[in-house]
């Protein structure tokens, strides 16, 4: 490339009849100007640009660029974390944005207090106790660093006497020297080997033992269920468990590697180089000094031009962890899409989140770019320069004379100290080049640690009932229900009372229904439900009946009065899409249990099978080929056999409540008259969620929501069912003749048109 550009110089020169000179430092400082250009603009933007546009909702951040993902909402003095983009302002007061980076009111990702305390934290979950497996292997990992930077001062000493023999002409010594050196390179590569071999390990045990903590984290107390329903200060939490526990572990790994072996080289190899210099009679002083101001200045200046790369390391992973949230939704929900033709949508919203991951690498690269260049210039260039000094300062400056009686008056012990010096030098060179390129890792490393103490902070919170999700506005708190909740920083405070049954009974008094958004569906609710009380429950769509169920199992707070339920809440839920898990028929059946509780409590696959014949389901044992077949079961059954599988746990487990979902909507209507029966002989009290009136004599109670906050709770006898079967009948009657008179309203309507037009070309005439 240099030799194309001074052909094409030479070739405009004479072409123009101007002088190579003028017409290089043209063209250098046209290069100069634009590269100040480049850096200044962004600077001088930022300076001339004291205001920026609105956003939708009329606010602007602190810079007065438009909101990106999150808020902080301040409301009462205090910060609330939200994690959308909406814009809220309970009382009026200023609102706060923040990066996706720093969202919950966290600062962004930096080598600070913070992250060491983050740190400290999680290097105490991976290294629990001072005996322990993972103390062992950082034990033989640094003894191993250790003894590499040992070999690697005898290499360049050995190097060095075989220069000073090949400058004798010493065949002999020559010979043995370089047989020596060929037998250290054995033990050096295994040594180099097996460093990279507990760096591995190391990593992988860091992060089995990072997994087993935040998977008890995950599953205690439904803590997988509320983190992604409940709270909204984690968006990918399946990310953060397998991707962000592995780079930060990795990191750490690394980054111990990288930082102890330099320390290591750079004592050992300045201790050898100061006996070098004053064998060789000369003062050692002089030239560590220089290495000294050298690699301060240059970490100054590193430290002062390099970008915020934690920030933008937390900042991919997260646009990372979204485009695979989207890919595992076009694969949950890939048979609706389809039926619906909705891959454009999709594909739509792939590329988007795609492209945000492009841009912010693309970002990143840019800032390394620059970053690098600089690095290189002073750790490569400049730090060479330095070295050469450093070495030519005890050959010039020595004062020793040649002790050996050798012909070459001393020149062979010198070219012995250079060719070492040079290449401890070298050693030296790459241990502090290693030290300061590290804190761009740390830095990293912060963006890694930053993401997984916070879900563990996430974690921890969630399963002691402490959730921050995106604040209520007023428009909401002014509304029916809200004046019996007590809000904290725009935030309702679960307040209610969860008390031990001594009958046996679940009973609600004075709940409300507040859904996670801080809808309140239904402002008080009481009801008590004893064992044998079977109960009906109807209302239109959104009027609380599944949310009256996710309170009664716990999932939900409850966040004003009474939840009375007996010990271990013996409650069995069935959804309308039953959860079909992994594994093999037999497991279906016995879930959540496994085969080794199934045994425990003195059951066979005689009982499963029995509880199979009971949703008419027996010949799938046979059909699928035995209990231990396995397969994808939630492709290989139809829906209505999910359902009924569903219903045989329920036989399998006989709890005493069972809260039934639209658990049957798909099985005929014999069939499921057959399994009601079954279940209420079998002693189980039924809670169900239906519309088909067939269901209506299994039950001795009906609990009727009427969407707008109300409830009728009334014994269902005979009387009742015919009256709410006459209600039903005449809605539908009523319904059937909306078409029929809108029709005949329309030919009125044209009638009279037709007789007014009549009347006034009369009236005309």
């Amino acid at each position: 490339m240099p030799n194309i550009m001074s052909r094409y110089l030479d070739s405009t020169a004479a072409k123009y009849n101007i002088p190579k000179e003028y017409l290089s430092r043209t063209v250098l400082g046209t290069a100069v100007c634009l590269y100040g250009i480049k850096l200044g603009y962004p600077l001088i933007q930022q300076l001339c640009t004291k205001t920026g546009k609105p956003t939708e909702n009329g606010v602007k951040n602190a810079k007065g660029k438009p909101p990106r993902n999150g808020t902080v909402v301040v409301a009462n003095g205090e910060d609330v974390s939200t994690n959308n983009n909406d814009l809220v302002v309970p009382n009026g007061k200023a609102v706060k944005r923040e990066t996706a980076s720093s969202k919950n009111g966290r600062s962004s990702p930096a080598v600070n207090q913070e992250f060491l305390l983050q740190l400290e934290k999680l290097i105490r979950i991976m290294i629990p106790r001072f005996w322990c497996t993972e103390t062992g292997l950082l034990s033989v990992h640094t003894l191993a660093l250790f003894t590499r930077t040992f070999l690697s001062i005898y290499v360049a000493s050995m190097e060095g006497q075989i220069v000073k023999f090949i400058v004798r002409r010493d065949i002999w010594n020559f010979s043995i020297m370089l047989l020596k050196w060929l037998g250290v390179a054995v033990p050096a590569t295994f040594i180099n080997s097996m460093i990279r071999y507990l760096e591995n390990k190391l990593a992988l045990a860091f992060r089995t033992r990072l997994v087993r903590h935040a998977y008890s984290l995950y599953f205690k107390g439904q803590t997988y269920y509320r983190v992604a329903n409940l709270d909204g200060r984690i968006e990918n939490a399946d990310h953060r468990l397998t991707d962000d526990i592995t780079a930060f572990t990795s990191s750490v790994a690394h980054l111990y590697s990288h930082l102890t072996k330099p320390l290591f080289d750079c004592a050992l190899i300045g201790l050898a180089l100061a006996q070098s210099s004053r064998r060789m009679g000369a003062n050692i002083i002089p030239g560590p000094l220089l290495a000294c101001i050298v690699i301060g200045a240059t970490g100054q200046i590193l430290k002062a031009v390099s970008p915020k790369f934690g920030l933008l390391v937390a900042e991919e992973a997260n646009k990372k962890g979204y485009l695979r949230s989207i890919h595992s939704r076009v694969i949950t929900n890939a048979e609706e899409i389809a039926f619906y033709g909705g891959h454009k949508v999709e594909l739509n919203h792939l590329q988007k989140a795609y492209y945000m991951l492009v841009r912010q690498k693309n970002h990143i690269f840019q800032q390394r770019l620059w970053y690098v260049m600089v690095e290189q210039f002073l750790m490569k260039y400049v730090w060479s320069g330095t070295g050469m000094v450093m070495v030519a300062l005890p050959i010039v400056m020595g004062t020793r004379q040649s002790s050996d009686g050798t012909p070459d008056s001393g020149v062979s012990e010198r070219t012995q100290y250079f060719t070492t010096a040079r290449n401890l030098l070298v050693s030296g060179a790459d241990a502090v080049e290693r030290l300061m390129s590290s804190y761009k890792e740390v830095v990293e490393l912060a963006g890694y640690t930053s993401r997984v103490g916070e879900m563990l902070d996430v974690f921890g919170d969630v399963s002691e009932g402490r959730y921050r999700r995106t604040a209520t506005s007023a428009t909401k708190q002014s509304s029916k229900g809200y004046d019996r909740l007590e809000f904290k920083d725009g935030l309702p405070v679960a307040k209610g009372k969860i008390i031990e049954s001594t009958d046996g009974s679940i009973s609600l008094i004075d709940v409300p229904v507040v859904t996670p958004n801080c809808d309140v569906v239904v402002p008080s609710l009481t009801l008590v439900v004893h064992p044998g009380m079977h109960l009906l429950i109807t209302g239109p769509n959104g009027c609380g009946k599944s949310s009256m169920f996710r309170i009664l199992s716990g999932l939900w707070p409850v966040y004003a009065g009474e939840l009375h339920r007996p010990k271990d809440c013996p409650m069995f839920y069935i959804p309308q899409r039953p959860y079909m898990s992994l594994g093999s028929l037999r497991d279906q059946i016995i879930y959540p249990d496994t085969v080794e509780d199934m045994r425990k409590k003195g059951l066979t696959d005689d009982d499963l099978e029995r509880s199979l014949s009971l949703v008419h389901l027996a010949q799938l044992v046979s059909r699928e080929g035995g209990w231990d077949s396995q397969a994808d079961w939630k492709d290989v059954l139809s829906g209505g056999e999910k359902q009924r599988v569903a219903v045989a746990r329920l036989f399998y487990h006989r709890p005493k409540f069972a809260l039934l979902d639209e658990c049957t909507s798909a099985v005929s209507i014999d069939v499921e008259s057959n399994i009601y029966q079954a279940a209420k002989d079998a002693g189980i009290t039924l809670l169900t969620i239906t519309h088909r009136p067939s269901l209506w004599k299994f039950h001795s109670h009906i609990l009727q929501f009427d969407g707008e906050g109300g409830w009728d709770l009334s014994p269902l006898d005979a009387k009742t069912a015919m009256t709410l079967r006459q209600e039903k009948a005449h809605l539908e009657a009523q319904l059937a003749d909306i078409p029929v008179t809108q029709q005949r309203l329309q030919v009125v309507c044209k009638e009279l048109a037709d007789e007014e037009n009549r009347l006034s070309s009369s009236t005309l005439n």
